[in-house]
């Protein structure tokens, strides 16, 4: 599969939790994809939230999983 579509589908990913973090005044934005690995970063509330990283790991990275189940490994900036 190409790059794009790898893409479009952690945007889409993305989408999905993005009215989750909204809601509670925060925000996730893609700033890489690099072989099996992507890098976000949470925004907003989210960086001072005590349970971002349980949010990243069961909230974001389960998703981005489900969209593009060949990521391993999702990292916060």
């Amino acid at each position: 599969m190409n790059q794009e579509s790898l893409n479009d589908r952690i945007e889409q990913a993305l989408a999905e939790i993005r009215p989750f973090l909204q809601n509670d005044g925060g925000d996730i934005s893609l700033i890489a994809v690099e072989g099996e690995k992507v890098t976000v970063r949470l925004e907003g509330a989210c960086v001072d939230c005590s349970v971002n990283q349980m949010t990243l790991k069961s909230g974001v990275a389960m998703t981005i999983q489900k969209y593009a189940p060949e990521i391993q490994e999702v990292v916060n900036v």
